[in-house]
């Protein structure tokens, strides 16, 4: 593979261990320096985690809250480090921010049972665009990491009264286990999917809702698809690879299988 092109690059990628994602990324701009803008904003990596000063709560960061070195609390709008003159929403976007995040607080709660969100929202000319961030870690005899970082573009139509969505959705999932039942095993990948849709907005109809039902529903899809790809395409792996059946049940299955064709090749004989 040419991993001096940039589409070999991401490919490569793709293919390699999302947890490795950041030093597997500092090899491949080592080895092609040109090529380390390029790659750097094209490639997801998995979210890092802060905490407020002023609250104490933890929150993700990413390139849509990051200023300079500085990266934007969602829970009291400053930078750490300081930065006076720093990107924030407006006023009326900042309000929509933090009902947002207290939304998908609860989204978080309900469908992962733990886990860090966050959600940042940005000003644009012709409406606003906004991302939602939800990291799930697990520990203990298996060990893995959810990343999922929706990217989510709005343009205001008609006086306000009808709105596009596009929202970009990238998911990375990876576990291992070292357990002595199992032995040790590594599963890992991402996906990446875009879908759009179009709304009439009113009153029973807000930005909110809209955005919170296509986030939910393209993650079940992703969640779905990745339980396909990986988890059941290992456990049929394994399943060909070691039966379950005890040595007793395959000498019988054998004997039994014997027998029939005796027997079907004894009537064959008499006819």
């Amino acid at each position: 593979m040419d991993v001096h092109s940039l589409d070999s690059a991401l490919d490569l990628m793709r293919r390699l261990p999302p947890q490795d994602c950041e030093s597997n990324l500092r090899a491949l701009t080592e080895l092609n320096p040109d090529m380390a803008a390029e790659l750097l904003d094209a490639v997801d990596q998995p979210l890092k985690i802060a905490r407020d000063k002023d609250t104490g709560r933890e929150y993700l960061l990413c390139d849509y809250n990051r200023d300079g070195d500085s990266y934007r609390s969602p829970w009291t709008n400053a930078y750490d480090p300081s930065l006076e003159d720093g990107n924030v929403p407006s006023e009326k976007l900042r309000k929509l921010e933090i009902e947002a995040n207290a939304a998908f607080q609860v989204y978080r709660e309900m469908y992962f049972e733990g886990g860090i969100s966050s959600v940042y929202f940005w000003d644009l000319d012709y409406g606003f665009a906004g991302v939602v961030l939800i990291k799930k870690e697990k520990d203990g005899g298996t060990i893995g990491c959810w990343d999922s970082i929706h990217v989510i573009e709005v343009v205001e139509k008609g006086n306000g009264r009808q709105a596009s969505y596009k929202l970009t959705s990238t998911v990375m999932l990876w576990f291992q286990s070292d357990k002595k039942s199992v032995g040790t095993m590594n599963v890992g990948g991402s996906l990446m999917r875009q879908t759009a849709m179009e709304c009439h907005l009113d009153d029973q109809n807000p930005h909110l809702a809209n955005i919170g039902r296509m986030v939910e529903e393209h993650e079940n899809k992703m969640r779905s698809t990745l339980h396909d790809v990986y988890i059941d395409k290992t456990r049929q792996i394994i399943g060909s690879m070691r039966t379950v059946e005890s040595s007793a049940d395959l000498k019988t299955r054998e004997e039994l299988v014997d027998a029939l064709k005796k027997a079907v090749t004894g009537k064959s004989e008499d006819v």
